[in-house]
């Protein structure tokens, strides 16, 4: 009796099916499928998922950045993968003891980058504008006099191109043109971005390069020069690289605002704006962790005794 009752316990745990085999967030198809039904995303919007890499925000976990886009739009997604595969967290990770957006800081590059203001400003904004973009026309008057204007010590601005090919026919033209005018004379760069801006409702794919020519030659610019420029696309890598930093900091509008790292979308009114420098110029009084850091420079002490 006992061998059949063993023998029939052991039939009727042959006929059960195998538990499913555990998913991994690990596996891309995966990882893809499970985002699509939070997002409930439409087939035609598709992705491409990095491989994994270990985080350096979130100890224990693995980086994987998913690359959606969708007619033209792009939108970058950093998510957190447990080591076993299991958990996925979405949304920042910060550590208490550093600065909550040091790792924005590490990404933005401003060396030999069009800027205005005091070096060793307290303050830095980090701007990602697009020329034919109509609320950047409205925000770059907001820089360019209230800003310039209010905090000329405090308050240092670099600007970077990140033109919105997929809806703006003139926009990459207009970011390659700027970087041939500030290769050629930098201080010019400004007099080019207050003029694009002045007269963007004036411009459009068909007629940039005679308007163009008209500003080179009031400025006293070399037009053949920057036509040559332009022709041979010598600043197109540059703006390429500018547009895969804004990427990697998840840019997927204009205007993108980085005050000392913290990342503020669109446009917004002077008055707020102006709140949010005051505020950060109180608290870099206190923490001194962000700001214009390019030009600390330690000298060796030559001959100091012991």
């Amino acid at each position: 009796m006992k061998f059949a009752a063993f023998l029939l316990a052991s039939v009727a745990a042959m006929a059960q099916p195998a538990p499913a085999p555990a998913k991994s967030a690990f596996d891309k198809a995966t990882l893809e499928a499970y985002l699509r039904n939070v997002e409930l995303f439409l087939p035609q919007v598709t992705a491409k998922i990095d491989d994994a890499k270990p985080s350096t925000d979130l100890p224990g976990f693995f980086d994987v950045w998913v690359h959606w886009s969708a007619n033209g739009a792009a939108k970058d997604e950093l998510v957190y993968v447990s080591k076993d595969g299991k958990s996925i967290v979405r949304g920042d990770a910060f550590d208490v003891n550093k600065n909550p957006f040091q790792s924005n800081l590490d990404k933005l590059k401003t060396d030999l980058q069009p800027s205005f203001g005091q070096a060793g400003a307290p303050v830095v904004l980090v701007v990602f504008s697009d020329f034919q973009c109509p609320v950047c026309r409205e925000e770059s008057q907001i820089l360019r006099q209230a800003v310039a204007k209010n905090f000329p010590d405090k308050v240092r601005v670099y600007f970077k191109d990140f033109p919105l090919e997929s809806i703006h026919n003139w926009a990459k033209p207009a970011a390659l043109a700027g970087r041939c005018v500030f290769k050629q004379t930098p201080a010019k760069f400004w007099d080019y971005f207050d003029w694009v801006y002045e007269n963007q409702q004036l411009i459009g794919a068909d007629n940039f390069s005679s308007k163009l020519q008209g500003f080179l030659s009031d400025k006293g610019l070399d037009g053949m020069q920057i036509g040559r420029c332009m022709e041979n696309k010598t600043t197109e890598a540059e703006v390429n690289r500018e547009i895969d930093e804004g990427h990697a900091l998840q840019v997927s509008a204009t205007p993108t605002i980085f005050l000392n790292g913290r990342k503020l979308e669109g446009s917004m009114p002077w008055e707020t704006l102006q709140q949010l420098l005051n505020l950060e110029i109180e608290h870099q009084a206190k923490a001194n962790d962000a700001g214009e850091k390019c030009c600390e420079v330690s000298l060796p002490q030559v001959g100091k005794k012991k």
